[in-house]
């Protein structure tokens, strides 16, 4: 694992006991819909507009999350096509009190760009993947 986080901080929010699984542990799909969440910004701003989550691939957990820790969702462009998007994204915690941070969580989450219709579109041309 890395010595910090990947990519920029993109959402933030603490873990809620109404969050929690049978174990009272967070619930892993809590957790992975803030991971789409925060992806998804990263993703909206490069297509310019609407996006459609269409594949998480390589999720690991690594460590459980608990009630009360600050989750930081941290993402960052991996490779985009014509029209998807791969977004690396993870899952770090800071504990209270002692303020220890841990990756608990990352994986890939591949979007596409929609119009208004929900159809795919191409990604617009952008200054660092110039499109003929």
């Amino acid at each position: 694992m890395s010595a910090g986080p990947t990519g920029e901080l993109v959402l933030q929010t603490i873990a809620m006991p109404a969050d929690t699984n049978a174990n009272g542990d967070i619930f892993g799909g809590w957790l992975m819909s803030q991971m789409d969440l925060g992806s998804s910004v990263v993703s909206r701003q490069r297509a310019r507009g609407r996006v459609a989550t269409v594949a998480v691939e390589a999720m690991t957990f690594y460590k459980p999350v608990w009630v009360g820790d600050v989750v930081s969702i941290h993402a960052e462009m991996a490779r985009e096509g014509t029209t998807s998007m791969t977004v690396h994204t993870e899952v770090w915690v800071t504990r209270q009190p002692s303020g220890e941070r841990s990756k608990m969580t990352e994986a890939e989450f591949v979007f596409v760009a929609v119009d208004e219709n929900g159809n795919k579109r191409k990604l617009p041309a952008s200054v660092d993947h110039p499109q003929g």
